[in-house]
């Protein structure tokens, strides 16, 4: 548990922008951080850290079947996405084009960079 008072108020106000803005409600919380479940039983974990997040790579990325209208919702609810505008990477309203997938990024309170992206699909190893 959390003993500062302080920082057990951050916590509680992120929490809830999870919630709020992106529909993340944790389904274990114990003294070593939060569990979130997401879609197809995957999910990830939240834990107390004494590092700080650069922003400057992606701490998580998640997988929406329409980024477009995800982008659009999360903004509606105040999210900010990341404009960039690099030889390598080149967004437009918050959204990356890779020429067959797509990408969006955004901070979170604590400066954790978190992307979203169209499902990614699984290739097995050919055997012989």
């Amino acid at each position: 548990m959390i003993q500062d008072k302080e920082r057990r108020k951050i916590n509680a106000a992120w929490v809830k922008a999870l919630r709020d803005k992106l529909g993340l409600t944790p389904t274990q919380e114990n003294a070593g951080g939060l569990m979130f479940v997401l879609q197809a039983g995957t999910g990830f974990g939240v834990f107390p850290s004494s590092g700080k997040p650069s922003g400057t790579h992606t701490q998580l990325a998640i997988e929406v079947e329409d980024l477009e209208q995800t982008v659009k919702d999360l903004q509606a609810k105040g999210v900010k996405f990341e404009e960039y505008d690099t030889p390598m990477l080149k967004t437009v309203n918050g959204v990356a084009d890779f020429g067959g997938t797509k990408g969006a990024w955004f901070k979170d309170s604590e400066g954790n960079l978190i992307a979203l992206g169209l499902p990614v699909p699984a290739f097995s190893p050919v055997r012989a």
